[in-house]
């Protein structure tokens, strides 16, 4: 019933101002004898004949307790209906035990307790019906399980106004999507095939939900999460770069996993955008929910998607490097034409945070850098030397493998396949 974890500041506050104010209540009822001729009644009416005694050392801890329990209930519970519920289960349990304590030759008096119970509940539930007190019942129906415990919390205590009619805000978008579906569902049963996938979005939504993410979106194919929304974020674009490499180093872990078990895995790739969306409550009473909106979400999904021309597995774009430039190495993936005024973008690859790349990786990084300036200058020879002197050891590079097989695509007259033709 009481979820302490859950309960934010503000109700915390509110909790106590209302247990107070009625502990002190009925306290003072208590002492100026008001319930005294109820005492005689009841004791009356179950047939006992010596008067009651007052009780302090039994009630005053039972009706300060009533006090601050049913302002905590009415206020956390989001629903009316089982905030009623709730209170009326707690005075059929008072009533309940005057008659179980006369059984046993014990007069219990239970007016203190339902008169703390009665202001409690009064109390708290016209302040739950307030904007603020409604916060939380408001949250819960939009966002639901999509942000952490600790985002949920710190919208309830926020003072923020909730604009769930809409407005415009720098977010960065990550989508996720798997891209060998048919393989996989012409490889493994039903439920071998729905288990495998499942174990693909439970992982991811689950993984950057607690990185501060907001799932905006989780189907059969691919997840969309949100950094800066529903609460901003000046670091939305960073904690999303940050959140997809150690997301991609997660799921290689479990795609181990689903090899050990089906001797499948899952192709996943990784787009990340920023950029002024908007963000909104869409939908119907019935099912409403937080999302984005905008060009620059498209974007990203276009972005993940192009991870298969060029063999990458993270690609971003320009807006989201510049934002996280100081925490994130990368390197230039293509300069493509995004918008249809003839201007040129550049996308680049997500390798890793700053200063975690190995000594040779960084040189590697250095001369796949150089190696795609020669390329755009169409100098074939140089460019393709570096880009054999950035393979590495592994010999498995995408982007590398992708670039030299262009150039001598090129080289013998043959069209490149390119971003514009990969109809993304």
């Amino acid at each position: 019933m009481f979820r302490l974890l859950e309960f934010p500041v503000r109700y915390f506050k509110v909790t106590l101002i209302i247990g107070f104010a009625t502990a002190l209540l009925v306290m003072g009822l208590f002492e100026a004898h008001l319930f005294h001729r109820l005492n005689l009644g009841l004791a009356a009416f179950l047939g006992r004949r010596v008067a009651p005694g007052l009780q302090r050392g039994v009630q005053y801890p039972l009706f300060i307790f009533m006090a601050f329990a049913f302002a905590w209930t009415t206020v956390d519970i989001s629903r009316p209906s089982l905030k009623a519920v709730v209170a009326v289960g707690a005075l059929l349990e008072l009533v309940t035990a005057v008659w179980v304590f006369n059984l046993h030759g014990v007069f219990f008096s239970p007016f203190a307790s339902v008169c703390a119970v009665t202001l409690s509940f009064v109390a708290g539930f016209a302040y739950s019906r307030g904007e603020t007190g409604s916060r939380k019942r408001i949250l819960r129906q939009i966002l639901g399980d999509r942000v952490s415990n600790k985002t949920f919390l710190s919208l309830l205590d926020s003072d923020t106004p909730l604009m769930l009619d809409g407005e415009r805000r720098e977010v960065t978008v990550l989508i996720c999507e798997i891209f060998n579906h048919d393989e996989l569902e012409s490889a493994l049963n039903a439920p071998d095939y729905v288990a495998l996938t499942n174990a693909f979005r439970r992982n991811a939504a689950d993984f950057l939900v607690e990185r501060g993410g907001y799932l905006d979106e989780c189907d059969g194919e691919s997840l969309r999460v949100v950094f800066g929304a529903p609460l901003p974020d000046p670091g939305h674009a960073a904690n999303a770069c940050e959140a997809a490499v150690a997301l991609a180093s997660r799921l290689d872990d479990v795609n181990r996993e689903c090899h050990t078990i089906w001797k499948q895995m899952f192709d996943f790739r990784i787009g990340i955008n920023s950029g002024e969306m908007v963000v909104a409550a869409y939908g119907s009473r019935r099912l409403g929910t937080l999302s984005v909106a905008g060009e620059p979400v498209e974007f990203a999904r276009r972005l993940c998607r192009a991870n298969l021309i060029y063999g990458s597995r993270i690609l971003i774009g320009t807006s989201a490097f510049l934002l996280a430039e100081p925490d994130v190495e990368v390197r230039p993936m293509e300069l493509i034409q995004r918008y249809d005024d003839g201007s040129r973008e550049e996308i680049y690859e997500l390798l890793a945070l700053r200063n975690v790349l190995s000594s040779e990786d960084l040189e590697r990084r250095d001369l796949f850098w150089k190696a795609v300036v020669y390329y755009r200058e169409q100098l074939w020879d140089e460019a393709l030397g570096l880009f054999h002197g950035a393979r590495g050891s592994t010999g498995s590079d995408g982007p590398v493998e992708f670039y030299i097989r262009r150039i001598e695509q090129m080289r013998s007259g043959l069209p490149a396949l390119d971003w514009s033709s990969a109809r993304l």
